[in-house]
């Protein structure tokens, strides 16, 4: 791989369990796997332009609405197998020391967790990625991405070799000459794998993503172009789940689900049969305690 530079530190990481939702793991015997971004805001309702000015506070002080909101997102996160989150917090004043990844797994009944940390600021804020899976993930790595400090990706892989499912999530950088770098960074990451998946707040269309950046050339599609933000009166589609053409689109949709500044998107696909045997195997019952 390029040389990206010498702070770059790549983390190879194991998901963090919940014990107590081990009986929803796996994928669901019609192998298909339902898909969520969100970018959360920090656990923030924002419905209006002027919110970002009278509930800025937020971004740096608990709020008692906070916990409201984060169990209406975790409600939502429910119906889904793997969820890419953006703008969570890990754990800091503003957020009660909640850390809002581990929170929206427990909410949600997602056995398998892990937050990416990008900015630490301390106790003024853990501005994390995050990743909620229902399946096991084979393997994490935590990227930092190219450009100045505080964004990053995760790639999640289900199986070995060419024929694995790797998912990468991200939060890209808003200027186009960085986005652009972070782009051409994951398309190395990925460009050795079959079925491919990218899911994030790419802060850019679809198109500018297709036809003008690394990403080019690997026949990618954006099954949807309803625009996500802002979430009370959409203009822009920044958010996106991209799919490499070797996996089946069942739906798409962008919920209206106005519960940050951002709309999530969602999509359901079909996995092909080579990943469903070993890679991802479908749900199993709890198993049994001792009698009493």
């Amino acid at each position: 791989m390029r040389h990206w530079g010498t702070e770059r530190i790549v983390g190879l990481h194991q998901p963090q369990i919940n014990e107590h939702h081990l009986e929803s793991t796996g994928l669901p015997a019609d192998s298909r796997l339902r898909l969520l971004s969100f970018n959360i805001q920090v656990g923030i309702s924002t419905q209006r332009y002027r919110h970002y000015l009278t509930r800025g506070w937020q971004h740096l002080l608990p709020h008692t609405g906070r916990a409201d909101n984060l169990q209406k997102i975790g409600n939502l996160l429910g119906d889904f197998d793997l969820v890419a989150l953006q703008e969570a917090d890990g754990g800091s004043l503003r957020s009660g020391y909640i850390n809002q990844v581990e929170h929206l797994a427990q909410l949600g009944a997602f056995p398998y967790w892990y937050q990416q940390l990008n900015r630490n600021l301390g106790r003024l804020g853990q501005h994390s990625n995050g990743v909620l899976s229902r399946l096991r993930p084979w393997a994490i790595e935590d990227h930092p991405l190219p450009g100045p400090k505080g964004r990053g990706a995760i790639l999640v892989r289900f199986g070995e070799g060419p024929e694995a499912l790797v998912v990468v999530m991200m939060h890209l950088a808003l200027g186009a000459r960085v986005r652009n770098l972070q782009l051409a960074y994951i398309r190395e990451l990925i460009g050795g794998y079959k079925h491919q998946v990218l899911m994030g707040d790419m802060n850019t269309h679809a198109s500018d993503l297709l036809q003008n950046s690394a990403l080019r050339d690997l026949g990618l599609l954006a099954p949807q172009l309803e625009a996500t933000f802002p979430s009370w009166r959409p203009q822009r589609c920044l958010d996106h789940i991209l799919l490499s053409p070797t996996l089946t689109l069942e739906k798409v949709e962008v919920l209206a689900q106005p519960i940050s500044d951002h709309l999530p998107v969602a999509v359901e696909i079909r996995l092909p049969g080579s990943l469903t045997a070993d890679a991802l195997p479908a749900l199993i019952p709890a198993p049994c305690g001792p009698h009493e």
